[in-house]
């Protein structure tokens, strides 16, 4: 039978092909150079792998045992990937999302100059080289402070036949409803791009932070991710980015989830009292999430009893709007055997393949 969901419980062992689309991987360099040939002679001189140096994680970031027989780093060996992600679950596609951590950087122009270098070498290798059987799928990664390079690489990029959305930090000089941000969103509409935000470099460099002052732990930093994302999320209702733009689709990755469900009944209660001052809004907030915004599940928030959890998926319609992601290689990793209870049929088959299927065309 072609397409077959995942069926098995909670526990028990994959299968050899289970139909899972893991949205949410991590693959670096397996060295620097492999991005600085990348980078134009006339910013030779400035190049340098950026990071969030303000909250590194203090004590492991990767999997302790996602470091490759062949001496490479962790998630910089497509075989070992292979065998320890995509054969061990069965899984049909993985969705790789590069980190440079462009948003923060101060010059524009390098920032897109450093984002453009991560994608021709994932372009060139992890979609290229490594890719035999096309299970390896891409992002465009765009900085957002640079709307019109980042508008030139999606129309660079587009066109790939193995790059599925655009991407870029949640960490942003402005909220992403801001019509600043409008011509990134015309390409990724016009090209049929979904424009996915990844959590990371919040109040590093230009990048604001959605709380009242800077943390001063990345535990604090770290648990405030979804704060970021509710700003995001409110500022696309509330300045009407679906309405200008009736077929973008929108992907909030690692994120969490479990504060959705409060967020929109307060927005839907406002937009009832407060509908006049947007009147460009024709619907319910919750509704636009349904048509347009997408959620990655890593990481789930696991309460005590299964129960609860259950509860929150269905409060979130998780079955139309929740896909699933590993965040390989990373210390909190999901295994897609363990990350939820036992589900409803319909409800898993959805999570982990057929809203991922559906989003991206695959």
């Amino acid at each position: 039978m072609k397409n077959e969901p995942l069926q098995q419980e909670a526990g028990q062992p994959a299968a050899t092909k289970n139909f899972i689309i893991d949205c949410d991987v991590h693959c670096i360099p397996q060295h620097p150079e492999q991005i600085r040939k990348h980078v134009p002679a006339e910013w030779q001189n400035r190049f340098m792998m950026s990071n969030r140096d303000l909250y590194s994680h203090p004590i492991y970031v990767i999997r302790t045992d996602s470091r490759p027989p062949s001496g490479l780093p962790p998630a910089s060996d497509p075989d070992f990937l292979r065998k320890q992600l995509i054969d061990e679950y069965g899984m049909t596609h993985i969705v790789i999302i590069q980190r440079p951590f462009t948003n923060p950087i101060p010059n524009p122009a390098y920032a897109t100059v450093l984002a453009n270098a991560f994608n021709d070498w994932l372009c060139e290798t992890w979609l290229g080289t490594y890719n035999h059987d096309g299970v390896f799928k891409g992002s465009i990664c765009v900085s957002t402070q640079d709307v019109s390079g980042a508008v030139r690489e999606i129309e660079r990029l587009a066109g790939h036949p193995h790059l599925v959305q655009v991407v870029t930090d949640s960490g942003s000089a402005a909220a992403y409803g801001q019509s600043r941000f409008d011509p990134i969103y015309e390409a990724c509409q016009r090209h049929g791009l979904p424009f996915a935000m990844h959590a990371g470099a919040d109040g590093v460099g230009l990048s604001n932070l959605p709380s009242s002052g800077y943390p001063t732990h990345y535990m604090e930093w770290s648990a405030c991710h979804p704060l970021s994302y509710q700003a995001h999320l409110v500022s696309m209702l509330v300045e009407g980015v679906f309405e200008r733009f009736p077929r973008l689709k929108v992907v909030m990755v690692e994120g969490g989830v479990s504060w959705l469900p409060m967020l929109l009944w307060r927005q839907d209660t406002q937009y009832e009292r407060f509908r006049s001052e947007v009147p460009w809004l024709k619907r319910k907030p919750s509704e636009y999430i349904r048509d347009h915004v997408r959620f990655t599940s890593q990481p789930i928030e696991r309460p005590d009893k299964d129960k609860h959890l259950l509860k929150l998926l269905d409060l979130m319609d998780a079955e139309h709007i929740l896909m699933f992601s590993s965040d390989y290689p990373h210390w909190d990793f999901d295994d897609p055997n363990y990350a939820f209870p036992k589900l409803p049929a319909l409800m898993r088959q959805r999570i982990f393949y057929e809203n991922a299927k559906e989003l991206y065309g695959l």
